[in-house]
């Protein structure tokens, strides 16, 4: 529409352009915000609306509608009425959503938040350069990760995105900032375009990794794989990628960018003369270095790496990957290992909470699909895996058949543990498997508990990395992370003997 090729700046004319937001959690609720100040009219669609966000919507000058799943004819028809000249959707909504297919009949332009987010990035002036991270797994570390660098190095940052913080909001930011390092979710990148008055011009970019997840909402492997390869289009300095991970190194290949802009490897091995990697537990850069074809510079060591959380491989990888976007926009090698030195991963990522008669129990809760729960399951000798819950349509077998020779038992978790169970009958027909068969959400994580302890032997590692998301039995990853903490230190503190458990069913020799 003529009108919206306009609109690529906060001071371009807003006013009483006709804008539908679906959704109304902190991304929606930031889109109907930012276009209410933008004086458009502004109609937000959601289902079981939060209630505090809702009394505030009036205030702001913003209509609700609650809708149902979208196929309701009063759903499209209270839509319709707003006669909406642009639709604005919420991370999450599946691309069949019957709201989303409607707009696509009537030929409303459908934006995320994160295209909305870049045609008025320029609010503050000047306006902040962009970072963008994606990946399956690690994505919020390193985007952490490169934010500590870049403050370190001097400049204004903030982490935003799928990391918890709308991008529309740190865009609005009246303290405005130097850099926006961004996570980006598969979801967020399905929307976005690469052509256009929309789409992004970010000064780095790095998809981290692939491997299988969402499958169920993007619909294929090959969709989700070109969503993630949005991430690269556009990128003006530095594309990074893993060279431990061929679909990164296609997906930079094929992505249309600036001129001048440079393919970056990362690798825990010896660096070529473009890439950052590890020589002799030394962290090194030969891409930012004037002298790359015969030297590196030192960022930081292996000791750096494992103080800050980050000992595993995927943990490794992540630093390499931070460390090349920060060089990327210009900081100094000193600022990078300062930030390494005093950065510490989040809580529920390969988190270490009790070492007690000779078991360490670690929570990693985050690993929330097959390829994180690889990276965890590599990094320990021997493990009692608490593994399950949904599976987001991903095949868990030949995670199991991979690590079958270091697990000593495996504890399976979810509503429907069918797949997972089958696994281990397939893979690892001999090892003890039990199978949590609590109700209740209180009981899950006691009982999963309690049958870890009966397995594990001294020198075992107690893993909880589930490899499936958290949303059957429990609120989200980091709910069911404190949860398992909580069961580990209520059953060390009362001095609870290995044995039998109510709450948990051994399936032994699974056939």
């Amino acid at each position: 529409m003529p009108r919206l090729d306009e609109l690529t700046s906060w001071h371009a004319d807003w006013s009483q352009l006709r804008v539908v937001v679906l959704g109304l959690g902190v991304t929606g609720f930031a889109a109907a915000d930012t276009l209410a100040e933008l004086g458009a009219r502004v109609l937000v669609a959601a289902s079981a609306p939060d209630e505090e966000r809702a009394r505030i919507l009036p205030v702001i000058g913003v209509d609700l509608v609650e809708i149902g799943g979208g196929d309701d004819p009063a759903d499209i028809a209270a839509l319709a009425a707003h006669e909406p000249e642009l639709l604005v959707v919420s991370p999450g909504f599946r691309p069949e959503h019957p709201l989303l297919q409607w707009a696509e009949r009537q030929g409303v332009p459908v934006w995320g938040d994160i295209e909305l987010a870049w045609r008025v990035r320029d609010k503050i002036a000047p306006p902040a350069e962009w970072i963008l991270v994606t990946g399956t797994n690690g994505k919020t570390t390193t985007t952490q990760l490169t934010a500590t660098m870049l403050q370190e190095g001097g400049s204004r940052v903030a982490p935003c995105g799928n990391i918890g913080v709308p991008v529309l909001d740190a865009v609005r930011d009246p303290a405005g900032f130097d850099v926006l390092v961004v996570e980006l979710s598969s979801f967020q990148l399905h929307h976005l375009p690469t052509s256009g008055p929309g789409a992004l011009v970010p000064l780095a970019s790095v998809c981290l990794n692939l491997a299988e997840d969402h499958y169920d909402w993007h619909g294929s492997a090959d969709a989700y794989r070109d969503a993630k390869a949005k991430v690269y289009a556009g990128t003006r300095v530095a594309c990074v990628y893993n060279l431990r991970d061929e679909a990164t190194m296609r997906m930079v290949e094929q992505a249309e960018v600036q001129e001048g802009c440079r393919a970056i490897g990362f690798a825990a091995d010896t660096p070529g003369p473009s890439d950052v990697g590890l020589v002799d537990g030394i962290l090194v850069d030969r891409a930012f270095h004037d002298d790359r074809r015969h030297s590196a510079l030192e960022l930081g060591t292996l000791a750096d790496v494992a103080a800050a959380g980050l000992a595993t491989p995927h943990g490794l990888a992540n630093a390499l990957a931070a460390a090349a976007l920060a060089r990327a926009a210009g900081t100094p090698v000193i600022a990078v290992r300062d930030a390494l030195r005093r950065f510490r991963v989040d809580a529920h990522r390969t988190e270490t909470v009790l070492e007690a008669a000779g078991i360490v129990w670690v929570d990693d809760s985050k690993a929330t699909n097959p390829h994180a729960a690889d990276s965890a399951l590599a990094a320990f000798r021997s493990v009692v895996w608490i593994v399950g819950g949904l599976l987001k349509g991903v095949d868990i077998a030949p995670l199991v058949a991979r690590h079958r020779s270091r697990l000593r038992a495996a504890v399976v978790l979810g509503v429907d543990r069918s797949a997972v169970l089958e696994a281990f009958a397939r893979h690892a027909p001999d090892l003890p498997v039990f199978e949590v068969e609590a109700d209740d959400t209180e009981g899950v994580m006691p009982g999963a508990v309690r049958a870890a302890a009966a397995a594990a032997h001294d020198g075992d590692t107690v893993l909880l990395a589930p490899a499936a998301a958290s949303m059957d039995q429990f609120d989200d990853y980091a709910d069911r992370g404190r949860r398992f903490a909580s069961a580990v230190h209520q059953h060390h503190g009362e001095g609870a003997p290995h044995g039998d458990d109510p709450s948990a069913e051994q399936s032994g020799t699974v056939d």
